[in-house]
């Protein structure tokens, strides 16, 4: 057994859990089966919104642990990461203070797990990761066709990436979520010729960044979520689109909060009202898609 307590600003009062050490449970399962409020979003170490510091409290006793690729990249995006802790990690596999909670697992040691509380939140919409809130770097948009230029090329890879899951969807029957991805890829053509007719200096070379473009259509989502059973399938491909719409978001996002020029700002917020509502339809299907899950598998284990 474990101690986790659990301290931040956001609680009236430090809260100390008792964890089963070994039982594949993360930080984040753990807050959140004791209502714990960490903030969180995609829940696989994509976004960093579930930032937490660690300090082992037992002495003499550190236990090793792997650090994901994903979640280094994370944390050196936010700056919470030294080299030599980065050395520590990947030659002695010693973890640093600061981790994801989605993707520290409970050891037999007792800690203290110090959060911020969600502080990136927008009035509406979906939650902005912090490490899109604090990076400074990404794409330089100067003109109102550089921003097309690069809209051009989001929604392009949202049609298209659409268009296959909707397709994938309808080879093995998901109708409803086939129309769904349907619905939404047409948007992203219409808003894609919307800004290419805008767009009076169209850079065909022009390529995403990564934390922009959508996950790869060559995914562990699709090769194995799509090949096995159709309602897992639906819940695989909606987290998917989930996945993509949030960073075309979060671009269009960075952008409307960056730039100095007014009329960028103003039609960059235009997207990002377009792209909010996108996303919380898709939070919706999911929802619903997990709800769903959860009362088949309540009737078989009571079968």
């Amino acid at each position: 057994m474990a101690n986790v307590t659990f301290s931040s600003e956001v609680m009236p009062r430090d809260i100390t859990v008792y964890a089963v050490a070994g039982d594949r449970g993360n930080l984040l399962a753990l807050a959140k089966e004791h209502h714990i409020p960490i903030p969180f979003d995609c829940q696989d170490g994509e976004c960093g919104s579930c930032l937490v510091e660690v300090k082992h409290l037992t002495k003499g006793v550190r236990y090793g642990i792997a650090l994901t690729e994903k979640e280094k990249e994370l944390l050196k995006q936010l700056g919470k990461i030294t080299k030599e802790q980065l050395m520590d990690a990947e030659v002695n596999d010693m973890p640093p203070p600061f981790r994801l909670a989605c993707q520290c697992f409970v050891r037999d040691e007792d800690t203290i797990v110090t959060f911020e509380g969600d502080k990136t939140l927008p009035v509406k919409g979906p939650t902005l990761s912090i490490a899109a809130a604090v990076y400074k770097g990404g794409v330089q948009v100067h003109t109102m066709d550089d921003f097309l230029a690069y809209a051009v090329k989001v929604e392009e890879d949202a049609a298209v990436h659409f268009e296959q899951l909707a397709k994938a969807m309808a080879d093995c029957g998901n109708k409803d979520v086939a129309a769904l991805f349907e619905r939404l890829g047409s948007y992203s053509r219409l808003h894609l010729e919307e800004a290419k007719a805008k767009c009076k200096r169209h850079d065909v070379t022009l390529t995403l960044p990564p934390s922009s473009a959508w996950p790869d259509s060559e995914t562990p989502e699709k090769t194995t979520l799509w090949a096995g059973d159709p309602s897992l399938s639906r819940l695989g491909a909606l987290k998917v689109a989930l996945q993509g719409e949030r960073r075309g978001f979060e671009f269009y996002y960075a952008i409307a909060g960056t730039t100095t020029d007014a009329d960028i700002r103003s039609v960059a917020k235009e997207f990002v009202r377009e792209e909010t509502a996108h996303v919380e339809e898709l939070k919706r299907w999911i929802e619903q898609e997990e709800a769903a899950l959860r009362l088949k598998a309540d009737a078989s284990a009571t079968a």
